[in-house]
């Protein structure tokens, strides 16, 4: 069997590892019934979905020729990088700074894994995205979310 797509080989095999492992590690849950899910529910279906999926592009990848196989290239570090440490940083600060803080520092520090990220652009997508998550999240679905630093008391 040859490898006709290097690039969708390897995703698609990664696919099928995540929505696999996704779909295991559900069965450790209750899943409920139709009418009253769950929590093994959701991301049991969701991992079997991203594994068929991920079988789909897999089968691809070994019957359909492309003109150079497509190599996969370089592995991209840095965003991976600053994308996982943005994360860590949310996540750390989100219970001291409050979201008002906290994601626009998300949003400003995974912009840098981006070479063409924009000072502006990035100032509008922090400020909408608190706004939505705000209403969403506070206002619409009663979450306890802290909104301000916890030296400020909100």
């Amino acid at each position: 069997m040859k490898v006709k797509s290097q690039r969708d080989f390897w995703s698609g095999l990664m696919f099928v590892v995540v929505g696999g492992a996704f779909a295991i590690g559900a069965l450790n849950y209750n899943f409920g019934s139709s009418a009253r899910p769950g929590p093994a529910y959701f991301p049991f279906g969701l991992g079997v979905l991203l594994a068929l999926l991920g079988g789909m592009i897999l089968f691809e990848a070994l019957t359909i020729e492309t003109e150079d196989g497509e190599p996969i290239g370089a592995f991209a570090w840095k965003p991976l990088a600053v994308i996982l440490v943005s994360v860590v940083v949310f996540g750390f600060a989100l219970p001291r700074l409050g979201m008002v803080v906290s994601l626009p520092l998300l949003v400003l520090m995974s912009a840098y894994a981006s070479e063409e990220h924009t000072w502006l652009g990035s100032i509008i997508n922090a400020v909408v995205l608190t706004i939505m998550s705000w209403a969403i999240f506070v206002l619409g679905l009663k979450l306890t979310i802290p909104m301000w630093p916890s030296f400020i008391g909100g």
